[in-house]
């Protein structure tokens, strides 16, 4: 266990121009306390690692020093062939590199793991997109990755509900969720979301920009899920479900309403009080027909009235005439 933390300890080192104690700690899942004595473990193996002090206090490497520690385990040999396994390289304009990154590490790799790596990515694909859905086309990536790579503005015509309009940007960064890729930039002092199958009309500007060195992507994308899920579902419902109706809450309701769903007491009748987030009434209404006789809906008024003017709607096309 030491000598693989020794080992993260220098490639981390390696990879980044200066990294504190607690950052290392932190990866490492050690206390500050065992860095301290791991840096020295370096040091007395010749390591050229040396401290800064004051405000940028860290460690880091002698310039120049490099360590040629390349071997790799069956593991680590499946998680980097796992990461070209499906279109979205492709869609970057990034399918030529990988495919030479891909050589260039069987070539590196001991002949004993070759078959193991080959074997390995014909075993396995990647399918992002859901089922029934149609592929997106996104024909500006390769673009967007350029710009957010270097760091220069663009502007596009996004398609919004609202309409179209031209849009200014500073790219941060690209999120591919369940098949659809998403631009992630700042607009004046916003970080937004754009969908990038509705951006047409993509210009790189001739202007760069310097981004927020704090901005996380990644920190960012989980915060904005979180409030799109609170806004989707900014209501409560009460209701009741049959045995078969708690079934189909399991299969038919997304995470988030899941997580906060709270199931009540089951009456001498077979039915059990449910409380769930719900969002506008309209909304709502679709996703309780779902559940067919299995629901009764209790609360709010303004739901169970709406469900009663709909279902009223819908038996006049099955009443015998």
């Amino acid at each position: 266990m030491r000598a693989s933390r020794l080992l993260t300890i220098l490639m981390t080192l390696q990879s980044r121009e200066q990294v504190s104690a607690a950052e290392l700690a932190r990866d490492c899942q050690v206390s500050v306390r065992s860095i301290y004595r791991d840096i020295d473990s370096l040091s007395a193996l010749g390591i050229p690692v040396y401290s800064e002090q004051g405000a940028r206090a860290g460690y880091r490497l002698l310039e120049g020093y490099r360590t040629q520690l390349n071997g790799f385990s069956k593991q680590e040999i499946e998680t980097l062939f796992m990461l070209g396994l499906s279109g979205p390289m492709q869609e970057l304009g990034l399918a030529p590199a990988m495919s030479e990154a891909r050589l260039k590490l069987l070539a590196a790799i001991p002949a004993n793991l070759r078959n193991h790596a080959n074997r390995f990515q014909s075993c396995f694909l990647l399918d992002t997109p859901g089922w029934f859905t149609e592929k997106e086309t996104v024909g500006s990536l390769p673009q967007l990755f350029s710009a957010i790579w270097q760091k220069n503005s663009v502007s596009f015509d996004y398609q919004s509900w609202r309409g179209s309009s031209e849009r200014v940007v500073d790219p941060l960064g690209m999120v591919l969720k369940a098949g659809t890729w998403y631009l992630v930039a700042q607009s004046n002092t916003q970080v937004k979301t754009y969908r990038v199958a509705r951006i047409q009309d993509l210009k790189i500007l001739n202007q760069s920009f310097e981004s927020d060195t704090s901005f996380d992507l990644s920190a960012y994308w989980q915060q904005s899920n979180r409030q799109m899920e609170a806004a989707l579902y900014s209501n409560t419902a009460e209701i009741k479900l049959t045995a078969k109706g708690l079934r189909m809450l399991h299969s038919l309701s997304p995470p988030y309403v899941r997580q906060h769903t709270q199931i009540g007491q089951t009456d001498e009748t077979g039915w059990t009080t449910v409380v769930l987030p719900s969002g506008r009434t309209e909304q709502a209404v679709v996703e309780m027909l779902r559940f067919g006789p299995d629901v009764q809906v209790l609360q709010p008024e303004a739901l169970r009235q709406a469900m009663k003017t709909v279902i009223e709607a819908m038996s006049q096309y099955y009443i015998a005439t």
